[in-house]
Order: structure tokens, then sequence, then C-alpha cells
């Protein structure tokens, strides 16, 4: 899948390949990939909530000089499917730049195969996380420009 960065679209392939029996369970894996918030970021300040999640999910993007992007993700741990979101984007996304960041299919989920795992409301969730990260980025971009 050449419209995403690499580590993304293999963890993509991975569980568009699995059988469906065990998707939820690898979902759930990556609610533990959220790495901690850095000192100095305290949790919600700064970050910006995502309102379309059940759960209290806040995010926070920053495009680097280097032009790769750092994202910090705030969710409860009580919300594993949510994490699990969080944990998919930090571990495909990480080093990738804004542009390959803007680039990744706004169908990431559905193409992932969680659509027969975990509800429409859910895969909501995810998308918007989605959606306000990349918003952040091109916010970012346009006063660099």
């Amino acid at each position: 899948m050449s419209d995403m960065p690499e580590k993304l679209a293999d963890i993509v392939d991975e569980f568009a390949s699995a059988p469906r029996e065990v998707v939820l369970e690898m979902l759930l894996e990556f609610s533990d990939a959220v790495p901690p918030l850095p000192e100095g970021l305290k949790a919600h300040e700064g970050m910006e909530q995502v309102p379309e999640c059940q759960t209290p999910f806040f995010l926070r993007a920053e495009v680097q000089p280097d032009d790769t992007v750092k994202a910090w993700f705030d969710c409860p741990p009580e919300a594993p499917t949510t994490r699990a979101f969080a944990g998919i984007l930090a571990e495909g996304l990480e080093g990738a730049s804004a542009s390959e960041i803007l680039a990744v299919p706004e169908d990431l989920y559905s193409r992932m195969g969680l659509a027969t795992a975990i509800s429409p409301l859910r895969i909501r969730g995810g998308t918007a996380i989605l959606a306000r990260l990349k918003r952040q980025i091109r916010e970012q971009e346009g006063t660099r420009a």
C-alpha cells in the first residue's frame, strides 16, 4: 500500500489478512503501544480533544523542522479499543513525514478489516482521530509556508 508510511502499511496488511476471530485480540494488543506523554506535556494541556470518541481522547501533533511529525495521544486505559487506535497510529506513523501522514487514507480502519470486529461508532471515533491529526498537521504546514 503505497499511499501510507511503510510501518502503517505493514500493520494494515497484518490486520487485513488476519482471521476475523483474532482481529479484536490483535487490536487490543495495540492499546499497550501508546507511549506515555513526555514530561512537560501535561494530560490534556495543549492537546485537542476528539469529541467523536465516546471516551475522553486527546491528541497533539507537531511538525518538526525536518518535516517528520511527532504525535502524542492521551486516552484512559479503561478504553482499550480507543487506545488501540492511538497505538496503531503511534507505531505506524513513527518517523513519518507530514506529507506521508496527510496521504493516509480516511478509510484506514475499514482497510484493516475492523468493521467486522468493532462497532461503527468506534470506527467513526478512530476515523475522527486520524482526521484531527491531519488537520493539525495541515494547520502547521500553512503557518510554515
